[in-house]
């Protein structure tokens, strides 16, 4: 008799992998995968069975706070996301990139900070995080050797500094 053992790493794959080949222009429009449309103690469940196997599986920024206590809910995640898709959606310079690791959410950059007097940079990005309860980082323009350190952000601090950011940009 053959037996199949469910492979819990397979099914995280297909867990968060894109239903549909389209780019996204915004964090909403990228919610497509399993992980957005399944109930939420089904994929909390599933998460934890991946991460006992592995210590930090693709997953979103908003599940990951959400398996440790520390957001409430998935729509809490979401509602974050839209803030920040609210401000910088319509802002001149500001784009949405959803090609990101897989099961991540994607970030902002703003264009104009991608090149300047001393040559092209890494641009400005906001992008969303775990790391601490704002959920923002930001990612100021960088230029020559060495990593960019993230600022911790929150939306507040966000709205509030938005002009200032654009301008050093």
């Amino acid at each position: 008799m053959l037996r199949v053992e469910p492979m819990v790493g397979l099914e995280w794959a297909g867990a968060i992998e894109s239903t549909n080949g389209e780019l996204a222009a915004t964090p909403a429009e990228a919610r497509r995968s399993w992980i957005d449309r399944a109930d939420e103690r089904q994929v909390l469940a599933l998460f934890e069975a991946v991460r006992r196997m592995e210590t930090s599986p693709p997953s979103p920024w908003w599940l990951r706070a959400v398996a440790r206590g520390k957001l409430p809910s998935r729509a809490a995640g979401y509602a974050v996301e839209d803030e920040v898709t609210e401000l910088l959606g319509d802002r001149p310079g500001w784009v949405y990139v959803p090609w990101v690791n897989a099961g991540e959410v994607g970030y902002w950059e703003f264009v104009p900070s991608e090149s300047g007097v001393y040559g092209p940079a890494e641009p400005t990005t906001v992008q969303f995080t775990d790391r601490h309860p704002g959920w923002v980082d930001l990612l100021p323009a960088h230029r020559g050797p060495g990593l960019r350190q993230p600022i911790d952000f929150t939306i507040a601090d966000l709205r509030a500094q938005i002009e200032d950011i654009e301008l050093i940009a």
